[in-house]
C-alpha cells in the first residue's frame, strides 16, 4: 500500500457524517490490532477508497457504522483487511533470491529428496502466487524429466496470504504470457503451458502447492520445520516490535541450516537476529 499525502479533511465530495478522522482512526487500530499493519494518517484517502466499496456494499452507509460491523464480525473484518492489503508482485522478483536458491540451496535440497529425505518450504505473504511458482520452477529446473522425479518425493510447498481473493487468483495459476517474461526461457517452457495469451502453471507444480488464507501474527495451524521460507516485501507494513515478533517466529519454525529470504527494504533486528546469519543480500541462514 503507497502513502498517500491527502489528508482526510481533503477528500473531495465525502461528507464528515459519512467519513471523518474518528473513522479513520478506529479502522487504523481495528486492522493493527488485527494484523500489525500501520496505517498512518497520510493512507486516509486510500482507506476510503478501499472501504467505501464495503461500506455501500453492507448497508451501513457510514463508516461508523462499519467500524462497529467490522468489530462485531470477522468475517466482514478479513473482507477489509483484504481490500486493504496490496497484492503487488511478479515473477522472479528480486531475481537475486532465486539465483541464491538455484546455485547454493537447489543441489542440496535435491540430493536430500533423492536419499528419501523430506524438503518443506514457505512463500509467506504468497499474494496471487508469482513467487511460489518461481520459486517451484526453480526447485524442479530446466529438465522435465528430472522435475518429475522431484515430484515423486517427499516435498510440500506451502503458500499462504491473508487475502482470500489473492489466494484464490494463486489458485487457479493462469497468467498473462507477458509476466512470465522474467521467468527464464527453459523454465518456462518445462513448467507452463501457453494458449494464445495466457499461460498455465503445469498441473504437477500445481500438485505439490498448498495454499492456505493465514495471519502471520495469529496462530499458524501447522508443525514442523522449513528447509526455506521466502517472506519479501510483507514486512514493510509493520512497526518495529511486530517485524521483530514475526521473525521470531519465523526463526522458531526454520530448520537448522534453513534459509529466510526477505524483501530488498527489509532488514532482520531483535533477538531473533542472534539466531541468523546474513550469507546473501536479505538472504538469511538459521544458525
Amino acid at each position: 500500500m503507497m502513502a498517500s499525502s491527502i489528508s482526510i479533511d481533503t477528500i473531495p465530495g465525502v461528507s464528515p457524517e459519512i467519513y471523518g478522522q474518528a473513522d479513520f482512526q478506529a479502522v487504523s487500530r481495528i486492522v493493527y490490532d488485527a494484523v500489525g499493519i500501520v496505517l498512518p494518517p497520510g493512507k486516509a484517502l486510500l482507506v476510503y477508497s478501499r472501504l467505501a466499496p464495503l461500506v455501500r456494499q453492507s448497508g451501513c452507509v457510514t463508516f461508523g457504522n462499519y467500524v462497529e460491523r467490522i468489530r462485531a464480525d470477522n468475517v466482514e473484518l478479513n473482507r477489509a483487511v483484504a481490500a486493504l492489503t496490496t497484492n503487488h508482485t511478479f515473477f522472479y522478483r528480486e531475481a537475486h533470491h532465486f539465483e541464491y536458491f538455484e546455485r547454493e540451496l537447489r543441489p542440496e535440497l535435491v540430493e536430500r529428496l533423492t536419499r528419501r529425505g523430506q524438503v518443506r518450504m514457505w512463500s509467506a505473504g504468497c499474494s496471487s502466487g508469482e513467487e511460489v511458482w518461481s520459486l517451484g520452477m526453480t526447485l524442479f529446473g530446466p529438465d522435465a524429466t528430472a522435475g518429475r522425479s522431484i515430484a515423486k518425493t517427499d516435498l510440500r510447498i506451502l503458500a499462504s496470504d491473508i487475502a482470500p481473493h489473492a489466494i484464490r487468483r494463486a489458485e487457479e495459476a493462469v497468467y498473462p504470457v507477458k509476466d512470465l517474461k522474467p521467468v527464464p526461457g527453459d523454465l518456462r517452457r518445462a513448467w507452463t503451458a501457453e494458449s494464445g495469451e495466457e499461460a498455465r502453471i503445469s498441473d504437477l507444480l500445481r500438485s505439490l502447492v498448498r495454499f492456505r488464507t493465514l495471519n502471520l501474527l495469529g496462530e499458524w495451524p501447522f508443525t514442523g520445520q522449513f528447509d526455506v521460507i521466502f517472506c519479501r516485501n510483507v514486512m514493510i507494513y509493520f512497526d518495529n516490535p511486530t517485524k521483530e515478533r514475526l521473525v521470531r517466529h519465523f526463526v522458531d519454525v526454520l530448520a537448522p541450516g534453513g534459509t529466510l529470504c526477505i524483501g530488498h527494504s527489509e532488514r532482520v533486528s531483535g533477538p531473533a537476529a542472534d539466531y541468523l546469519q546474513l550469507v546473501g543480500p536479505t538472504i538469511y541462514r538459521r544458525r
